[in-house]
């Protein structure tokens, strides 16, 4: 009897011993237990921005804070698989982290994040497979066609050092005769075209990042028209035409008279009077003596030319 009661009580002591341990263990890890590692972790990424994002841990009344590190090619292969923490994502509260600068290559990366409660850590959440760059989503730029005049303009959104930008213009109706262009740098508006005057003008425009070697799908096309009337255009064009066919008409004559002007000015050419031309070679002249003279001598002399031009002269004068 006393060794039935005696094993009684050990047994209820037992029992006792194993509640109060549970009950001590519970008080003393019951908190922490609460702390879980964050869940949903995932990457989104647009135009080589890239953000980790995961679900909140909830404590009622508490703020959790959170800690990121991530774990590129060197640091899995060389490093012995290190992590680096990323500073501006440490004990922060938010549930996003920027790691844009820190994917700093073309390769795989790991990332994991955790969360703390004062002292207390979680367990690290792991983001399910690698993240790449070069799968970021690369959207159209944003632009705006102008037509300045006869200036085909447009201006494209600034997104960033590793973008470019193909664009392509077209006279509408003449798809077949689209040009293109490679922008580089996005500055201020960037000049395509001369524009006839009336005529309508396409433009669309696709981002490249030359560091993925990736484009982006064709934004939507947008068409200006040249400011101006055709009409006033044409007007312009015939009388242009005209003034030029009138100066190649009158230029071979005022060539030509002009070149007589000066051979007259240079070298003139003195004409003799009727009255001074002889068809002999020399010239007579009649001698006579005083009044009363009833005979007359006739004498004939022969002048030179020259001679004969210098008493005209001295008449003239």
């Amino acid at each position: 009897m006393w060794e039935k009661a005696t094993n009684t009580s050990k047994m209820s002591l037992k029992l006792i011993c194993f509640f109060l341990c549970t009950l001590i263990a519970s008080n003393l890890t019951g908190e922490k237990a609460l702390l879980t590692a964050p869940q949903n972790i995932s990457i989104l990424s647009t135009n080589m921005k890239h953000f980790l994002t995961w679900s909140p841990v909830i404590i009622q009344g508490e703020t959790v804070r959170y800690s990121v590190e991530f774990q590129g090619e060197y640091e899995r292969v060389y490093a012995n698989q290190s992590w680096i923490p990323i500073s501006e994502c440490s004990l922060i509260t938010a549930t996003v982290c920027n790691i844009t600068e820190d994917i700093s290559a073309t390769v795989a990366y790991n990332l994991r994040v955790r969360a703390a409660l004062g002292a207390r850590r979680s367990e690290w959440g792991t983001l399910k497979g690698f993240f790449n760059r070069n799968t970021t989503s690369l959207t159209p730029p944003v632009m705006k066609v102008i037509a300045d005049g006869y200036h085909l303009l447009v201006e494209l959104e600034e997104m960033g050092p590793a973008f470019q930008f193909c664009v392509l213009y077209w006279k509408k109706g003449q798809e077949r005769r689209m040009q293109q262009k490679l922008v580089k740098e996005v500055s201020s508006v960037v000049h395509l075209d001369t524009m006839e005057a009336g005529a309508e003008y396409c433009v669309k425009a696709q981002s490249y990042v030359e560091a993925i070697n990736r484009s982006s799908s064709f934004s939507q096309t947008q068409c200006v028209r040249a400011q101006g009337d055709t009409s006033m255009w044409l007007v312009t064009a015939l009388i242009s035409s005209a003034g030029f066919a009138v100066a190649a008409l009158t230029l071979p004559f005022l060539t030509w008279k002009t070149s007589k002007i000066f051979q007259y000015s240079c070298c003139p050419v003195a004409v003799l009077p009727d009255t001074l031309k002889v068809s002999e070679p020399s010239s007579q002249l009649i001698l006579c003596g005083s009044e009363g003279a009833e005979q007359c001598d006739l004498m004939v002399v022969v002048m030179p030319s020259e001679e004969v031009l210098r008493l005209w002269l001295q008449e003239t004068l």
